[in-house]
Formats: structure tokens, sequence, C-alpha cells
């Protein structure tokens, strides 16, 4: 039988296998290998590797090959850091945008604080873990080179949690953050709330030193589940965003904070909970944009209580149907926008026609960032700087930061 080639990774990771006319993806594979195995759906699974790549390298986790949590552990870190900044570039490439990558920092293994586990009660126990690649089977693990040791540590009590309030035909998602109090847990799709439920929660979420636990929007807070956004303390919505690291999120800052300079007046779009307001505001006038009203609340009491922070305003407003306009943001000296995954098209379109200095970039999506920076750069920007923030250590998702100036 002809081997397949693997010509290259797709966008998720798997690679893209070539035998004549035939084109297949086959995941935990790298480019330059030979592999044997049949397509079936477009998919080679699991492919046999005849040729392995010098990038090859064993995987240190024993659940690799089903949990689909990670899907780039069997390449070398080097490779995943070269690949993640070739992405950026393609995508930048296929708008017409020639741009070098920079720095390429990466997060450490176990330190993702934020973490969105599936549960599912079984007639045994209970399953708590990830899904398996391009599966909504879940595989139960009970060890991750990802997570926060704390995360990792509090699974057996999450098996609890999930038998006490879920069903063996629904699954719970568990968004599961560690905070200097304790774990912050937001469970989504359990047994509606009854008194002795709500005594059988309070008595695990106690025991396992838990700050906090919403149940569908009940919330049972033990203590203040607290980040630090700089010199601020916030208490984030049950399950709200959070960067996934905090060596990401450092990373991020020191981008924008470089990007903004001396800025005396900054809108930060997109704001959250004020991951970047809140520090900008040691030396800056910010106002802060987002459109759910709770983060917004959380970053503001997070202001009136930091000590020395300049002036932060807050303004709900969905920016994808009505975007800061140019006169609107003539005030200010710098504007840092973090957006969805979608991007943000209408507030790139207006800051396209805008005369503000500076704008620093955060994207989670390489593909969107490239149409929002072509729009950009038709309005008279340059894009300055690139860094690719790798946050999500073993998997194909790509973040990064870019500077724009005019």
């Amino acid at each position: 039988m002809t081997p397949w080639t693997i010509e290259r990774l797709g966008r998720r990771g798997d690679g893209v296998a070539v035998r004549g006319d035939e084109r297949a993806l086959a995941p935990l594979t790298l480019p330059g290998e030979q592999i044997e195995g049949e397509a079936e759906g477009g998919r080679i699974a699991p492919p046999r590797i005849l040729t392995p790549s010098a990038d090859r390298v064993k995987a240190p986790c024993p659940h690799y090959r089903l949990c689909g949590g990670c899907s780039l552990m069997h390449a070398s870190d080097g490779f995943v850091a070269g690949w993640k900044a070739q992405v950026v570039q393609a995508a930048l490439a296929a708008q017409g945008i020639a741009a070098e990558v920079g720095a390429v920092h990466v997060s450490p293994p176990r330190s993702r604080r934020r973490a969105v586990l599936s549960g599912r009660r079984t007639k045994a126990g209970a399953l708590v873990g990830f899904h398996q690649r391009a599966s909504e089977v879940i595989v139960d693990v009970a060890e991750c080179l990802v997570v926060r040791p704390a995360i990792l540590a509090a699974l057996p009590d999450l098996r609890r949690l999930v038998i006490l309030g879920g069903s063996r035909s629904a699954e719970l998602s568990l968004v599961v953050t560690e905070t200097a109090a304790g774990l912050d847990v937001a469970v989504r799709g359990g047994k509606p709330m009854t008194p002795a439920l709500l005594t059988q929660l309070a008595e695990l979420a106690g025991g396992a030193g838990w700050a906090r636990l919403d149940w569908d929007g009940e919330t049972l807070a033990l203590r203040q589940p607290a980040v630090a956004f700089g010199r601020a303390r916030v208490v984030p919505p049950p399950g709200g965003f959070l960067q996934a690291t905090a060596e990401g999120e450092a990373a991020l800052l020191a981008f924008v904070r470089r990007t903004v300079g001396g800025a005396g007046r900054v809108a930060d779009l997109f704001a959250g909970a004020g991951t970047f307001s809140l520090p900008l505001a040691e030396t800056a006038e910010v106002h802060a944009v987002e459109g759910l009203a709770a983060p917004l609340a959380a970053l503001d009491a997070g202001w009136r209580a930091a000590p020395s922070l300049r002036k932060v305003t807050t303004e709900v407003r969905d920016l994808a149907r009505r975007p800061l306009l140019a006169d609107e943001l003539a005030r200010f000296d710098a504007v840092v926008i973090d957006p969805p995954r979608a991007g943000a098209p209408a507030q790139a379109a207006a800051l396209a026609q805008s005369r503000v200095p500076t704008v620093a970039w955060v994207s989670c999506d390489p593909v969107t960032f490239a149409r929002d920076a072509r729009v950009m750069l038709e309005g008279g920007y340059a894009l300055d700087r690139i860094e690719v923030i790798d946050q999500f250590r073993w998997s194909p998702h790509v973040e990064l930061t870019a500077a724009f100036t005019q």
C-alpha cells in the first residue's frame, strides 16, 4: 500500500496527508512524516507512523492518545512555537500583509489557572475531564500537565459534585478558576436546585475549601474569589473570563504597556473585568467599554477599592453593533482592544477613520485579526510589532498581540 505523506499541519493541528490525488486529515502527525492508514470521512485515525519527523517527541501525558485537550504534545517545543508564528504569518499573507512575528511567549506546563472541564454521571460514579478528539465522549483524567496543581487536586471533589448534581443523560460544564482565596467553580447544566441539593453542595464546597460555587446562576460564596489586576483586586462574575495563565497575562500586559507608552487617556475596548484597564490606570485615565454589565461592575468595584489609581470610567456597549466612532475616539491618546474570536470588523473600520496615534490589539484568532488588520492598514495605520502569546500549550490555539501606529 502506498503511504501517505504529511504535507503540513492544518489550523487545528491535524496533519494534512497527501497520497496521489487523495487528501485527508491525520491527527498526531507532523510535516514530512510518512504514514499508513485508511481514510474514513476525510480522516485517518489512528495513523501508523512509518517515518517519524525529527521534531517528534514522546508525549509525557498518559491520556494523550485519547484526550482532545492537547493535540501537539508529540511535537518539540521549538516546532510548536515556530508553527504558531507561521500560522499568524499565513493568515496575514492571505490578506496581502507581509509581517514578521517577533517573540513567542509560551506558558510553562501546569500553568493553566482557568479550565473548562466536562462532567457526566455514570452508573459507576462520574467522569470529569476533556472530550476525546472529534468526539463527545469524555476522557476521565487522573493526570493533566496543563492545569495548575490545585485544579488537578480538585478532580475527586469535582467528581463528587457531578454525582450529586448531574444526570446520566446530560453533560455538565465545569469552569474552574484558581484564585488566591481558593477555587472558583461555575457549573452549568446541573439538576434544578432544591434545599437538599443546596445543603449537599454547600458541604462539599466547604469541605473542599472552594471560594465560590455557582450552580446555574445560584451562588454559594464562602470567600471572595478575587484576582489581582495590577494594584486592584477584582471578583469576576461566576465563570467569567480570565486570561488562561498568569504568565500569558503578564506577557500581554507588558506588550500593551510598551505600546501605549505614556498615553494620558486610554480607551480599553472589550475590557472585560479589567485585565488591562486597571493596571493601565496606574498611569493613565481609562475608559473601559464592554458589552456585558457584570464584568464592568466587577471592574468598577475593583477600581474603587484600589489605592492610588487614576480615574476609570465604564460603559456597557455592544461594540459589534455600536462601535466607538472617530469623533468619540478623538479624545484618547491610545486604544487597547481585545475582541472575541469573531474579531471586531465594525470597530476596526471606525478606528481606521480615527486619528488615535496608537492601538494595542490583542487577538485570539489570527484569521479574524488579519481581516481587521487589513482594514487598519488601509486606513493609514502601520503594523509595527506582532508577538505570539501561547497560553494554551500543546494546543493549536494561537493568540497574538500587535501594535498599530500612525
